[in-house]
């Protein structure tokens, strides 16, 4: 990745697998809580990039299993994660893939993580925003430009 301009419209459906290339850090409760240089990303049309960090990266942090799970044609089953930073809990902010189709095989041990909720979420030396919505957890940096599903008007796209 070489921080070049990126249109979310020209992003493959399916998706596509790669690896970040950059330093990926998500910070919650005034701690850093994931921190990897080995960060994979999902790109897929109309949304901006959903990042997945291996689960050793998240060190300063609990995982704790929350209930429910969602299904993407792509990438199979989701299941959700808390995270606790002492009496910090952001529920349902993670999700992963623990058998995931053998095209998205490499998301299997990894984790996404809904940027809205945490402190900061870092790719390279910028901050994330978060994807509009609530639904989907992609990360906005300066480098990627919509307009992205999500926000008000684009339930049908």
């Amino acid at each position: 990745m070489d921080n070049k301009i990126e249109n979310v419209w020209d992003y493959p459906r399916p998706p596509a697998l790669q690896p970040v290339g950059l330093p990926v850090r998500i910070a919650f409760a005034g701690r850093v809580i994931a921190e990897t240089d080995a960060a994979l990303r999902v790109l897929e049309t109309s949304h901006p990039p959903v990042y997945y960090l291996p689960r050793s990266a998240f060190t300063g942090c609990i995982l704790e299993p929350a209930g429910g799970q969602s299904f993407c044609e792509w990438k199979g089953v989701a299941r959700y994660w808390n995270l606790r930073v002492g009496t910090h809990v952001a529920e349902r902010v993670a999700w992963s893939y623990p058998a995931p189709h053998a095209e998205f095989a490499a998301l299997r041990g990894h984790l996404a993580v809904y940027a809205g909720p945490m402190d900061e979420c870092r790719v390279g030396d910028e901050v994330v925003a978060p994807q509009p919505g609530g639904f989907y957890g992609g990360w906005v940096t300066s480098w990627v430009r919509g307009p992205f599903k999500g926000g008000p008007g684009s339930a049908g796209w």
